[in-house]
């Protein structure tokens, strides 16, 4: 392992410089007064990615690029050489070795908003110093410690580390500057890939119970002044029933838009979310009321209720769909969609005639080509005596 010369008498002045270009003086305690140009020409970079709308990661770091600050093409020679593998004797330090800044300059610093599993491995919110140990063949150490405001790792303690992670480099095309970005994102998840010359090195983070923060957030926007809107209890609601959790908390909410003095508004929108949120508690009968009184409110338009029949298809509730179907087409007397919606409730009871017909008078009202192509291929099977559903 490779020792990097020291010279005593520039102690008063700075720190060491890192290997070969990474990194630049360490200014003393009473040096830099005003501001310079980053040392080495390795600018500072940022990054932030949230997962969802409410958890988020920030990385800060220090950019070297793969030229050497004489102009030198150090492909080939970043990893094992410029980096060296496994950890290394700074020469100066708490020492004896330490793994690499992942970056130059001051350290790479890490910020979680919420606690969030790396790897796997639960890490607390809080601001991290990331270092890297790569090596030559298997997988490379990713090191989170608790020392975020350290210059490089040359006060790195592994006492401080707050976790430790495997992590597998892979090849990639040539990154010039070095570069993390986030490759690849989700609903509770996002990974960052850390990027220098033909190496990519991508770490994952997930953020466990996510729904649970959504829902710590909802209560407590609904505490505050946009609680003043039943909209804001329906989507309450209505964010439960795509998740599949907090059922009671949601009817709570869903019934609040519904009949909350000075807030709540009983219509189509919040009478079938209610609906739904009973439905989803297994009580089939309060289900069936609320909906009967919002399928019948004033509020609810042809097309709202033609999409419920939609819903009750995709159930296989077919009887219920046709009746909803019926009842659409006889309010607003054969208005777009109810044709359609005819057309749909017939063909799934096998009453393909009827449904033919329907389907050729929907095609009269089509809209846009989009409805006319796609009722056209129904009017094709219909003929074949095959359902379009």
């Amino acid at each position: 392992m490779k020792k990097v010369p020291f010279a005593p008498q520039l102690l008063a002045l700075c720190a060491t410089a890192l290997l070969a270009g990474l990194t630049g003086f360490a200014p003393s305690a009473n040096a830099q007064t005003i501001t310079l140009p980053p040392n080495g020409d390795n600018q500072r970079s940022e990054v932030t990615q949230y997962i969802g709308a409410i958890a988020n990661i920030h990385v800060r770091y220090n950019s070297p690029n793969v030229t050497g600050p004489n102009g030198e093409d150090r492909r080939g020679n970043i990893w094992g050489d410029v980096v060296p593998y496994g950890l290394t004797d700074l020469g100066f330090g708490m020492g004896p070795t330490s793994p690499w800044r992942a970056g130059a300059n001051e350290n790479t610093v890490i910020t979680l908003s919420h606690d969030m599993q790396v790897e796997g491995k639960l890490l607390p919110a809080g601001a991290y110093g990331f270092h890297l140990i790569p090596q030559e063949n298997g997988p490379w150490t990713a090191i989170f410690n608790k020392n975020s405001e350290a210059w490089g790792s040359y006060a790195y303690s592994a006492s401080e580390d707050a976790l430790r992670v495997n992590v597998s480099p892979r090849a990639h095309e040539h990154t010039e500057w070095l570069t993390y970005d986030f490759i690849d994102r989700q609903p509770n998840a996002a990974l960052l890939a850390m990027r220098w010359e033909a190496i990519e090195v991508p770490i994952r983070f997930e953020v466990p119970d996510i729904t649970d923060l959504y829902l710590q957030q909802i209560r407590r926007d609904l505490s505050g002044g946009n609680g003043f809107a039943w909209q804001a209890h329906e989507q309450a609601a209505q964010f439960c029933l795509h998740n599949k959790t907090n059922l009671e908390e949601a009817l709570v909410w869903a019934e609040n838009a519904v009949s909350m003095p000075f807030i709540g508004e009983a219509n189509f929108t919040t009478l079938k979310t209610k609906a739904d949120v009973l439905q989803a508690l297994g009580r089939s009968d309060e289900a069936k009321a609320a909906l009967n009184k919002a399928i019948e409110h004033p509020s609810a338009q042809a097309g709202a209720i033609h999409q419920y029949g939609r819903q009750l298809l995709s159930r296989g509730e077919k009887d219920e769909a046709l009746r909803i179907f019926t009842y659409n087409h006889e309010r607003y007397k054969g208005a777009w969609p109810t044709h359609v919606g005819m057309m749909r409730g017939l063909s799934a009871t096998g009453d393909y005639k009827n449904a033919l017909k329907h389907a050729k008078l929907a095609l009269e009202q089509a809209p846009d080509p989009l409805n006319k192509s796609s009722l056209e291929q129904a009017i094709k099977k219909l003929e074949n005596n095959q359902d379009v559903n």
